[in-house]
């Protein structure tokens, strides 16, 4: 596993659009096989499952808070920090679940296929393209489709909140439409990178959403789909700890719902110090050492 990563975190193929944080590229030749993070997150039975397994899981916890409501939604307000969070009220608000959309609740397997296949790594001006004329060649993450229609029934509102450029919102509507995700309308289920002035952050854009409703959950794929507090220039190790400590720790599956990507994004970093610490390394026993 671990060398498995170590090959997917060298690589990045997607756009920086689609996530707050990026590096730097390196891609296959063209007549080698995909890499193993596309292997996985578009091919593998192991991420269909994960993704699925997330979306069931998320669906639960959604019509339990729709019998029950909630004072407060989980949305971290102004002013909160990740050690002491505070959450936007709910009142009597309609409910809502937000959503980033790319890796998220849609697949954006044409793109991959095509920088996997001709070896080329992300670039400004084919992801723009892809914004604009790639509604034919996407697909909702598996199980998405089900229970984003399932919610709807509910009478859970579903909003998405995503990177992609606000100059190309019609098209990006029309992406998810074909994906089978439902509809989408810029500036009411449809926020976009471009709708303020804070450039690729989301908290803005999920404060905005909770002045009209109380948002019961939150799905992505990266940390900032939850609070750009995650990218506030924390190290690899920092940024993995403050997952971990309560009260944050409690609202993954508890509110917040992260879907499977290995593919690109704030996750891939960190040198061999980050990632394997000191104390958890070893080696195979030098000469007849038992």
């Amino acid at each position: 596993m671990s060398m498995k990563m170590r090959a997917v975190a060298s690589l990045l193929l997607a756009p920086l659009a689609a996530c707050a944080t990026t590096q730097t590229a390196s891609v296959p030749a063209p007549s080698s096989n995909p890499p193993a993070g596309m292997q996985y997150l578009y091919g593998s039975g192991e991420g269909a499952a994960i993704s699925v397994q997330a979306w069931h899981a998320l669906l639960g916890y959604v019509a339990g808070k729709v019998k029950a409501r909630p004072a407060d939604s989980v949305v971290l307000a102004e002013g909160a920090t990740l050690d002491a969070p505070k959450f936007a009220p709910c009142g009597d608000k309609p409910f809502a679940a937000v959503f980033d959309v790319d890796e998220t609740v849609m697949l954006n397997t044409g793109y991959e296929y095509h920088g996997a296949k001709v070896g080329q790594g992300f670039d400004a001006a084919s992801w723009d393209k892809w914004e604009k004329t790639g509604e034919g060649a996407v697909g909702p993450v598996p199980g998405a489709d089900h229970v984003l229609a399932a919610l709807r029934n509910l009478g859970v509102t579903v909003i998405f909140n995503t990177n992609r450029s606000a100059a190309n919102a019609d098209a990006t509507a029309r992406a998810i439409k074909a994906a089978g995700l439902g509809e989408a309308v810029h500036g009411k289920t449809l926020f976009l990178q471009g709708d303020d002035n804070t450039g690729g952050m989301k908290d803005a854009r999920r404060w905005r959403i909770s002045d009209s409703y109380c948002v019961i959950a939150l799905g992505g794929d990266q940390l900032g789909d939850f609070s750009d507090l995650f990218n506030a220039g924390q190290s690899v190790a920092d940024r993995r700890a403050a997952t971990m400590r309560l009260p944050i720790a409690g609202l993954w599956g508890g509110g917040w719902f992260v879907m499977p990507n290995p593919v690109y994004g704030s996750g891939l970093k960190g040198g061999f110090d980050d990632v394997f610490p000191m104390d958890k390394r070893w080696a195979p026993p030098a000469g007849g050492e038992q």
